[in-house]
Order: C-alpha cells, then structure tokens, then sequence
C-alpha cells in the first residue's frame, strides 16, 4: 500500500484517507494510529493534532460517510424518478452503490461499533441520510389507505436491513462469488416480495 502524504497540507484529511485504506484492508479494530500516520507519511504524534485516537478518527470518517451517502441518496431519490415506487426502488440501488464505491466509510458508519449519537456532527449527518429513506418510504406509503399503511419509521428501517443484508452476504468480493444473483436483482426480488406482502402491489399471477 502506497503512503498517501498530505503535500496539499491538510494532514486531517490525509489521516482519514489513510484511515479509509486501513479500515477497507483490515477492519475498523484492526489498524493503529502508528499505521495511519505512517501510511499518511507523517510522524506518530502528528494524528493527536486532531483526534484523540482511533476511534475519534472513526467517527470523522463516519460523518464523511454519512454525508456523502445523503447526497448519494438524495440524487437517486430527486433524479426524475416517474414514481414513488421508482424512486423508492433507486434510493435501495443506491445503497448497494455507496457500499461498493465507498468500502472504508460503510464500515465506519455500518461496522465499526460507534454509535451514530457519538457526536452531534455524526449525528446530524446520519438523520440527513436517514430522513431520505423515510420520505422515499413516506411517499410510498401514501398509495394506502391510512389505516393499511406500516409505520414510516420501521418500513424505511426494513428495507435498510435489507439492504444491508444484501451487502455483508452478496456484495462483498466479486459479482457472482456468492450466487447466481447479482445483489441488485436480490434487493429488487426482495423488496418487491415485501411491497406485495404490504399490499402496495398486485400479487403475481
């Protein structure tokens, strides 16, 4: 692995980036902040100019994390989508996207143990993500009669498990490696099975 310096002078964010790597390669437990100044190329005392340690280096990197994946959200759900069912169905897609193109966040905002209160920051960007998946899922719920529609909260926290799913078991490693099913078809199967069974669609025939 390359070290990654900070010659534009931000040595915060080297240190995430170097962190990203580190988390990617071995687990969110499984680097030091030795290893992260070293691969950052800059002493071993250097990181505590910013962090306290290990895990407040985690959390910066989930914050990042969480921001980017609203944004990622946000553009699925906005883009144009003909439907509420379309753009619910692409905010799903998109979470896949994010875990693939964005390894070592999703392990820091998903995998890494640290509460998504550990800080205010970190807080207030995981409600911006969350609040997409719960308007994506509020928007569809309206295509029920109130008294038919599931708790906004738990539909948009079963389709993220769902999801989340999807990615510890099939999206890891090389498409194909685990099944004959890409994890996009396997989360579109799986929330249509879901959608039915909440009555938003007709049954198949």
């Amino acid at each position: 692995m390359a070290k990654r310096g900070y010659h534009h002078g931000n040595l915060k964010q080297a240190l995430v980036e170097a962190a990203l790597d580190l988390i990617a390669e071995k687990g969110p437990q499984g680097f030091t902040m030795a290893e992260a100044a070293k691969l950052a190329d800059v002493s071993a005392a250097a990181p505590y100019r910013h962090f306290t340690g290990r895990e407040d280096l985690i959390v910066e990197l989930a914050r990042q994390g969480f921001e980017l994946f609203a944004d990622l959200l946000e553009y699925a759900y906005r883009d144009g989508q003909p439907s509420p069912l379309a753009a619910f169905e692409a905010v799903g897609r998109a979470y896949l996207a994010f875990a693939r193109k964005h390894p070592g966040h999703y392990v820091a905002m998903f995998e890494s143990g640290i509460s998504p209160n550990a800080t205010r920051d970190l807080a207030t960007a995981c409600a911006r993500a969350n609040k997409v998946l719960v308007r994506a899922a509020d928007d569809l719920s309206q295509r029920l009669p109130p008294d038919r529609r599931p708790p906004t909260e738990m539909f948009a926290a079963h389709v993220s498990a769902m999801s989340h799913g999807i990615v510890e078991l099939y999206a890891r490693g090389a498409p194909g490696s685990r099944g004959p099913f890409t994890p996009e078809d396997l989360l579109e199967t799986g929330i249509g099975i879901y959608l039915r069974g909440l009555g938003f669609l007709e049954p198949d025939r």
